[in-house]
């Protein structure tokens, strides 16, 4: 199977050593592996060039174009909070020999079958994720929540645009924002509309005000701050695996997360969808929440985590 050109020029590649192959699977994208040599000021010499490796998504249409985008960043933001937990993206974008089509590419990972990890686990690296302030990465530190580029959940496109508080985004950015795309592909329904705006006038004010919903006083206290969160994190997003990156490959097998959804938001909001889903131990929530201790009120985070499931 020939590389598409798009491809090879965005990764450097030589096109003559490039090689592409259908791996894995998804249910939104055609999956492959990559593998080549990279061009070195400009020499296209197998002999002086190191072979490569990548993953490869490639998908047709306007949504296809904007998943890609959304996951290049959502993956890179993870890369870039912890080390070694999701593979890095490296280039998106159209593909010049199939029109309307368009391709991801990122480091390949090596899944394991055992599911034995000899590096940091799962709990550890999300609870390094969910502990870092990402306030400065936001165009204005005072609207900290929301997430450069639209990212998708599914199919389904999410509002990042940027709020001051985590009650206004998620009440407008995630609740009205599914509402309106569930009336736009089905047509108006009364009492949902009712429920959603309920919920998303009373119960989110009540539960995520900024006045209310306080960083646990085991960390301090104080209004919680925007962490990366990974917007999508079922039991089929997690593994264990070897990242084999553009630069080296890892000796270690990592707890290791893919298929991000990201935005800059509250780190329990990421316990709605694992609770939703389960294939989560009750080892996992015992190392997570001592290293991420509840937030206050305490006796609400179980309101909290059954509000973010929706």
């Amino acid at each position: 199977m020939q590389v598409d050109q798009a491809i090879v020029t965005a990764l450097g590649l030589d096109p003559a050593t490039a090689t592409i192959d259908s791996h894995g699977g998804s249910g939104f994208a055609s999956t492959y592996k990559l593998t080549g040599h990279q061009q070195e000021n400009g020499s296209a010499s197998s002999d002086v060039a190191p072979r490569v490796q990548y993953f490869v998504k490639t998908g047709s249409g306007a949504d296809a174009a904007t998943m890609f985008r959304g996951e290049f960043a959502s993956l890179n933001a993870i890369a870039d909070a912890v080390a070694d937990f999701c593979p890095r993206a490296y280039a998106h974008g159209a593909m010049q020999n199939q029109k309307n089509t368009f391709f991801l590419a990122t480091d390949f990972l090596e899944l394991s079958r055992g599911g034995n990890s000899s590096g940091r686990p799962l709990a550890a690296k999300l609870a390094e994720m969910h502990t870092r302030d990402m306030t400065a990465a936001a165009p204005d530190p005072r609207k900290p929540y929301g997430f450069p580029v639209t990212t998708c959940c599914g199919e389904t496109e999410q509002d990042n645009s940027w709020k001051a508080s985590w009650a206004e985004f998620y009440a407008d950015n995630r609740l009205r924002h599914i509402l309106a795309a569930c009336i736009n592909a089905n047509g108006p329904d009364r009492q949902l509309t009712e429920a959603v705006e309920r919920t998303a006038s009373r119960v989110v004010p009540r539960l995520l005000s900024d006045d209310h919903l306080q960083c646990s006083r085991k960390s301090g206290g104080g209004p919680v701050r925007p962490v990366v969160v990974h917007g999508d994190l079922w039991s089929g997003n997690h593994g264990v695996g070897r990242i084999v990156s553009a630069d080296t490959a890892s000796t270690e097998t990592e707890a290791v997360v893919y298929d991000p959804s990201s935005v800059y938001g509250h780190a329990e909001y990421d316990l709605g969808i694992m609770h939703m889903f389960g294939g989560f131990s009750s080892n996992f929530y015992r190392e997570y929440t001592a290293l991420v201790p509840k937030d206050e009120p305490v006796d609400e985070w179980d309101d909290r985590v059954a509000l973010y499931e929706l």
